[in-house]
């Protein structure tokens, strides 16, 4: 039953949550340095290194010290920055938006491009527009990131002017200049993602198009058109949802540098600079909250399957 299943899903991401924290909390625990002299800094005496211990529980046993992190996260309290002192959740509130944006901008620009030249390299194959796609899917699987990021800026920015190199304006503020600081960084993350849509939209829409009942669409008259866009298509979209869901680790890693490259101040930066300056409870929020985006994104594909492919069978379902 789709309930069932739901639940079986939903239970085991729990569990995968649950196992994502102890990692973060322990790996951060494992890390060279005393988070107290961290915070202190290097001239720090041992009465102020005592006190910064008790004030963030950090003289509490390990077992201690997660269960109150445990709590206090699930109530929405990451505690505070010891490199500004605001609250982790404020700044990370204030970063996150400018990082959804460009993964949701660099989505669609990967699935304009790797969804739309996969679907034309597979019905001209061995034609001008599947060598066509095939050589876009080898420059975008090619060229790292950072490279195109700095030869866009190079271009649009510098040589032609016609894009601002850096920088970031909200879209409440003003619209379209937030949308010129936006179209170079989010081709640059998505061109990747692109590259490997491409190539499984290829795949899948081959082996759907040899399919039986493609040939029965054809026999009773339907248009290639419709048969490509509706029938082989949607067939061949579980590959695509998959895709998307197990890049997203990709994008959020990807957008590390390519904020770096652009200077915009998003959730990627935001680790980048937390962890030069040591800040221990931006870096937990941080990884932990990507962790759970990670997990809900993968759940979220799997509940999608049954709806874009009536054929799967889930736990227990009728055969």
């Amino acid at each position: 039953m789709l309930r069932s299943y739901a639940l079986n899903r939903i239970l085991q991401a729990l569990v995968t949550l649950v196992l994502v924290s102890l990692v973060v909390f322990a790996g951060l625990r494992a890390l060279p340095g005393d988070p107290a002299l961290a915070i202190a800094g290097a001239e720090a005496d041992d009465a102020t290194l005592a006190e910064i211990r008790r004030e963030h529980g950090l003289d509490q046993p390990l077992p201690v010290q997660y269960l109150t992190w445990v709590g206090r996260t699930l109530q929405g309290d990451f505690g505070e920055s010891t490199s500004t002192g605001l609250p982790v959740r404020d700044i990370i509130l204030s970063r996150l938006p400018v990082t959804l944006e460009l993964a949701a901008l660099s989505l669609l620009v990967a699935a304009l491009i790797g969804v739309t030249t996969g679907v034309l390299a597979a019905v001209r194959r061995g034609g001008l527009l599947d060598w066509l796609g095939n050589g876009i899917a080898l420059f975008g699987l090619s060229i790292p990131n950072f490279w195109l990021g700095l030869l866009c800026v190079l271009v649009f920015a510098v040589a032609l002017g016609v894009l601002p190199a850096s920088g970031y304006l909200p879209f409440t503020t003003s619209p379209l200049g937030n949308l010129e600081r936006m179209v170079l960084p989010a081709f640059v993350l998505g061109s990747g993602l692109a590259a490997v849509l491409m190539r499984q939209t290829r795949s899948a829409m081959l082996d759907t198009l040899a399919a039986d009942f493609i040939r029965t669409a054809r026999a009773k008259g339907a248009g290639e058109w419709r048969v490509v866009g509706i029938h082989a298509l949607r067939n061949s979209l579980t590959t695509v949802m998959t895709i998307l869901g197990l890049q997203l680790g990709s994008l959020i890693s990807g957008a590390v540098v390519t904020e770096q490259i652009f200077v915009l101040p998003g959730f990627g930066k935001l680790m980048v600079d937390s962890v030069f300056t040591r800040d221990y409870p931006v870096i937990q929020a941080a990884v932990l909250l990507t962790g759970a985006g990670y997990i809900v994104i993968n759940l979220l594909v799997d509940l999608l399957y049954s709806v874009l492919d009536p054929r799967i069978r889930v736990s227990g379902a009728p055969a």
